[in-house]
């Protein structure tokens, strides 16, 4: 199977939630430009407020995307793309459906989260997670950096509670 994906993963705290922090935070890039190296691969950025103020760390993995983060399946010349949220194991949540995209076509997919600390004491994380995946071959390592041919958005309003 001939994919490309970037997963852009951004996580925050309290302290970029309002104001000119949130709005730096959302001034953030979805899509970055893919390393040079052989294809299939999944390139991921994470952009987290801890690690000096949000500066991306790069990674490369060759192959597909972890099958549990994504499930792809390719029939009839498609590939059926379904992104599989980390969310609470057993939670009931309206999901978009799952995309069909044509060799040549790639999709940005977006999804928040709200979690606690591991000991369920701390303060609360958010993230935005963007998956941009193409199916088939990628002509330019820029492929993600245009508006998506088709775009899954299933970013929630992040509230706070019992936050301090």
């Amino acid at each position: 199977m001939d994919v490309t994906a970037q997963w852009v993963r951004t996580t925050w705290t309290k302290q970029s939630r309002g104001g000119e922090e949130a709005a730096r935070r959302n001034a953030l890039p979805v899509a970055f430009t893919l390393p040079e190296t052989t294809r299939p691969l999944v390139h991921t950025v994470t952009q987290r407020e801890w690690d000096h103020d949000f500066e991306p760390q790069f990674s490369v993995l060759h192959g597909p995307p972890s099958r549990d983060e994504v499930q792809l399946r390719e029939a009839d010349g498609l590939l059926r793309i379904m992104l599989l949220p980390r969310g609470t194991p057993g939670a009931i949540r309206r999901r978009p459906p799952a995309v069909r995209l044509r060799p040549g076509e790639w999709v940005r997919w977006q999804i928040t989260y709200r979690r606690a600390s591991f000991s369920g004491t701390g303060p609360w994380y958010y993230s935005l997670e963007t998956l941009n995946l193409a199916f088939g071959p990628v002509s330019t390592k820029d492929v993600f950096l245009g508006l998506p041919p088709l775009h899954v958005d299933e970013r929630a309003q992040l509230t706070t509670y019992r936050d301090g």
